[in-house]
């Protein structure tokens, strides 16, 4: 039976560190959906499309990723695209008691959709998409923490 999962998130901007996470799945999964989330309640920096677009250029090398957009309940969307699994990064102990909240809720909606928990590269550890639109709109250097395409969009974004 295939393995299908999918790693939802925002993802604006797409970093380092979710990069590290997706190719750490990649290996793991036949198929990965990175699943970036219009989430307008979180008023996101970048556009929906960008976000979209972004990811598909830096994830481009993984045959068995797909990016794409969504609008709805995640455990609705995750059944629709027929998959079975969902990834959430965990950077620090503190994201611990949120992502165990999510992963109960997705499970209470969703019996049959297991959550999986993969942390990052010790050198991404402390990075967050929040903190890179913090630093990048001060006009400081991001370089080190995103592709250089997210980092070119975010310089071009900021004006």
């Amino acid at each position: 039976m295939k393995k299908t999962a999918i790693y939802p998130g925002t993802f604006d901007p797409i970093t380092n560190g979710h990069t590290d996470l997706v190719e750490r799945a990649a290996k793991l999964f036949d198929h990965v959906i990175v699943a970036i989330a219009a989430n307008t309640k979180k008023g996101p920096m970048l556009d929906l499309d960008l976000r979209i677009e972004l990811a598909r250029q830096v994830l481009g090398h993984l045959e068995n990723v797909e990016v794409c957009g969504f609008s709805c309940l995640l455990t609705k969307f995750a059944e629709k695209r027929g998959a079975n699994i969902i990834i959430r990064g965990l950077r620090a102990v503190s994201d611990f008691e949120y992502e165990f909240q999510l992963a109960n809720m997705n499970r209470a909606q969703s019996p049959d959709i297991e959550s999986v928990f993969l942390t990052p590269s010790e050198q991404y550890s402390f990075v967050s998409s929040t903190l890179i639109r913090e630093i990048a709109s001060l006009d400081g250097d991001v370089s080190k923490f995103v592709h250089p395409v997210v980092n070119a969009a975010l310089k071009k974004h900021l004006g």
